[in-house]
């Protein structure tokens, strides 16, 4: 039996063609580079690692990394790919026709393209129905979702990877280029800020995404001149983040510079949005967590909700059937169908089409030891920060606003919840002490 290309997008199956080898081909040609034949086979990982074929007995394909210099830039976890692209473009146009339209291919190319890397993968990635256009079949949608996760999972250290990159073209066009190494917990504005820097102040961020409280504690160590760190905008006391946090910043010796503000909230599958209002309802509901990894901002900030609501934080971790690095990494968990719902922000929810639940405000806070405010790649950042064009770029994500005084110096006692209660905690035990020998006993 052999099945013919059909002759237009509907689905109409007529008797099947024997499948293209992958010897010759584009698909084949990527394909052998990925095997890696000629390579080492004992330095590479376990075979388990690789994309195992279907067909028994077939060598697994090896994901190989490589780049290249263009005009337009990347941002988060892009990496161009062409068999995941013509997947997206399939599952984004429902046919086979219109994903042929939005990659500005013909029919016949996309049509070949996918029957070759379906004879690489060794299984079906399009599945024909009599009278409809070719869709995804499960498999290709499980591997589609799979690649999506595991990128964005890793997109801290692809922007990193970029960032060094850029900052060696850089330095080899410009030595007057400065350069700023920032350590901070996970945000959407900053790249864009980094962005903005290189082209318009002659400044190289060299930014590195990690938990709140681990980036302090790389400003300590010296492993970066800047750290990023956010916290919720309370009133009164905030007992984690102080025991968190305040043992890592010390007024006088920490400097707070302003950024940004932003809303903190959950991130959850859109058919829930009728039954989760609130945490209260995530909370009673019998849903699927993932939660972010410990040590971050996001983190703690959910434990303090869960506190303020008497609620038990190690009872919702016992629920959490992942933990994961990032926003946007929370996103695409719960997007696959991996989870149900997580804590992170706006603009997260928005990219992979989540319901998102607005929960409480945070500042967004840069800070530097005090030496350091003289480092002119500080002051030029400052002045970046309290120029127009960041007060447009922050804008324009959903939730995030610029800091009341960004770029400015902020006294650490009057920023940060903690500090300020424990001052009026102190203020009042020692009046209360001043009292007590008066007062009359029991």
């Amino acid at each position: 039996m052999t099945r013919r290309r059909p002759a237009a997008d509907t689905g109409t199956a007529s008797s099947p063609a024997p499948r293209p080898k992958a010897q010759g081909t584009r698909a084949g040609a990527q394909a052998r580079g990925h095997r890696g034949r000629d390579a080492d086979r004992s330095s590479q990982p376990d075979a388990g690692m690789g994309i195992t074929p279907a067909t028994p007995g077939a060598t697994p394909l090896w994901p190989q990394l490589q780049y290249t210099l263009g005009a337009e830039s990347q941002r988060g976890a892009q990496i161009d790919n062409p068999l995941f692209a013509l997947l997206q473009a399939v599952r984004v146009g429902g046919s086979i026709t219109a994903a042929a339209t939005r990659l500005g291919r013909s029919y016949r190319f996309v049509w070949g393209a996918l029957r070759e890397w379906e004879a690489v993968l060794g299984d079906a990635l399009i599945a024909w129905v009599q009278g409809q256009p070719g869709r995804l079949t499960p498999f290709a949608e499980r591997l589609l979702w799979a690649e999506r996760r595991a990128r964005v999972r890793v997109q801290p250290q692809l922007e990193a990877l970029r960032a060094d990159l850029a900052r060696m073209l850089a330095e080899a066009r410009d030595e007057r280029q400065l350069l700023l190494r920032v350590c901070a917990s996970h945000d959407l504005a900053l790249p864009m800020l980094q962005e903005v820097a290189g082209q318009a102040a002659e400044l190289h961020l060299d930014l590195q995404f990690m938990g709140s409280v681990e980036s302090l504690r790389a400003l300590n160590a010296g492993r970066c001149l800047v750290a990023g760190f956010h916290v919720p905008r309370l009133r009164g006391a905030a007992p984690l983040f102080a025991q968190a946090m305040k043992p890592l910043l010390q007024p006088g010796q920490h400097k707070l510079i302003g950024c940004s503000t932003r809303r903190q909230g959950l991130l959850m599958r859109a058919d829930l949005a009728a039954v989760v209002r609130g945490l209260p309802d995530a909370l009673e509901a019998p849903l699927r967590w993932v939660n972010r990894q410990p040590g971050s901002g996001t983190r703690l900030l959910l434990e303090h909700l869960l506190a303020d609501h008497r609620a038990d934080a190690v009872a919702l971790q016992r629920r959490a059937v992942l933990e994961e690095n990032t926003h946007v990494a929370v996103a695409a968990c719960i997007a696959s169908g991996a989870a149900d719902i997580g804590p992170g922000i706006e603009p997260a929810a928005l990219e992979f089409g989540l319901h998102f639940v607005p929960l409480i405000d945070e500042d967004y806070f840069l800070v530097c030891l005090r030496q350091q405010l003289a480092d002119p790649a500080v002051q030029r950042l400052q002045s970046l920060l309290a120029g127009s064009t960041w007060d447009r770029l922050v804008r324009r994500l959903p939730g995030y606003a610029p800091a009341d005084r960004p770029g400015e110096v902020l006294r650490m006692t009057q920023a940060l919840p903690w500090w300020r209660f424990a001052t009026q905690r102190r203020r009042i035990d020692a009046e209360a002490a001043i009292l007590r020998p008066h007062m009359p006993a029991d």
